[in-house]
């Protein structure tokens, strides 16, 4: 569905930082950095036995098809890594920060068929960012319809199999309404559709004169302490993404704290500065963004079955993350399911 090449994807290192004990310990996906292995096998994130456990999990979740995944008994995240033995240690230094910022989800409520799809992912592919940003990915699917098919800023009332309604008035009538929105807003646009909780995300951006770090690595937090969950330096995984010589540096918060925007960023400093020393006082604030609904929240059964119904009748069709696993390819995939409803319906 898109053009990888196009993209110019660029790649993070397959492993990440974690801050734990005053300093940072690497670890590394054995398969892809086999070099470094003995570094993660010798680090106090996890016990020996924890790392064969991953070892377990790898195997287990690369094995047959990928759909196969969704037919594994359903827990949450924190239950299953319990019952396959993982010790707390592990957990809290590891699991917690790393998944809990892929879920949004610290807490690890979330679907155990989210680890075991994200865990296969990781272990399968590549983690990138399209070398002009993630905008480009949407720009590409656009270039593919007659730009004056496309109208923005434009607010949409209500729809109706055949019809939608703007907020000016106006109906527009079609053979097919498709509704591409987030969850919670597709329950305000259809009467009668099923409300959806999300999973909220405040990130920071900060410019900085040098990066904290040389390589493209994800940087995490494995105490149970502290604002900041993770931290990533875009910049150096592709340098288009700052102007001159300046890195931009990302930090993610999960949820919405409290404070306003100012108090929250002296604590995120306060935070970095335990990190990366007295430099951080210098980083200019970019922007705070507080996303209230940046993932769809999927508690157990929420995946049985892994695909929810994409044709609410003849003419109304939706799609989105909320319709598939929530991530860019659950979204994609409910979109394709969607065009090839339609185009078996219209024939």
């Amino acid at each position: 569905m898109l053009d990888y090449e196009a993209l110019k994807l660029r790649r993070f290192y397959p492993g990440a930082l974690i801050w734990f004990k005053g300093e940072f310990h690497r670890i590394t996906d054995p398969w892809r950095q086999p070099f470094s292995a003995l570094k993660t096998v010798f680090s106090p994130i996890g016990t020996l036995n924890d790392k064969i456990r991953i070892s377990r999990l790898r195997r287990k979740t690369t094995s047959g098809t990928l759909d196969s995944l969704f037919e594994h008994p359903e827990t949450s995240t924190l239950l299953a890594i319990k019952e396959m033995g993982f010790l707390d240690g592990m957990i809290n230094r590891f699991f917690k920060p790393f998944f809990g910022g892929i879920f949004l989800d610290r807490s690890l409520e979330t679907s155990s068929r989210m680890l075991e799809f994200t865990f296969r992912m990781f272990s399968t592919g590549d983690t990138v960012i399209p070398e002009q940003g993630m905008g480009q990915i949407p720009k590409q699917l656009a270039s593919h319809i007659p730009s004056d098919a496309i109208q923005t800023q434009t607010t949409v009332r209500t729809v109706k199999p055949h019809t939608v309604e703007l907020s000016c008035g106006e109906v527009l009538s079609a053979n097919a309404v498709v509704v591409a929105t987030e969850g919670h807003r597709s329950a305000k646009l259809i009467d009668g559709f099923p409300e959806v909780n999300g999973r909220s995300a405040t990130c920071l951006y900060f410019a900085a004169d040098k990066s904290p770090v040389s390589e493209p690595v994800l940087i995490l937090n494995g105490e149970n302490q502290g604002v900041i969950n993770n931290l990533c330096v875009p910049s150096v995984v592709s340098p288009t993404y700052s102007a001159g010589n300046s890195a931009l540096i990302s930090v993610t918060v999960l949820g919405n704290p409290n404070q306003d925007d100012k108090v929250l960023e002296e604590s995120v400093r306060e935070h970095l500065s335990e990190w990366f020393g007295l430099d951080v006082r210098h980083w200019q604030h970019l922007r705070t963004y507080r996303i209230q609904y940046a993932l769809l929240q999927v508690h157990p059964p929420a995946l049985t079955p892994p695909q929810r119904p994409i044709k609410l009748e003849t003419g109304l069709y939706v799609c989105g993350d909320h319709r598939d696993t929530p991530s860019v390819h659950g979204a994609m995939v409910s979109g394709r399911r969607t065009a090839e409803v339609i185009v078996k319906d219209l024939r």
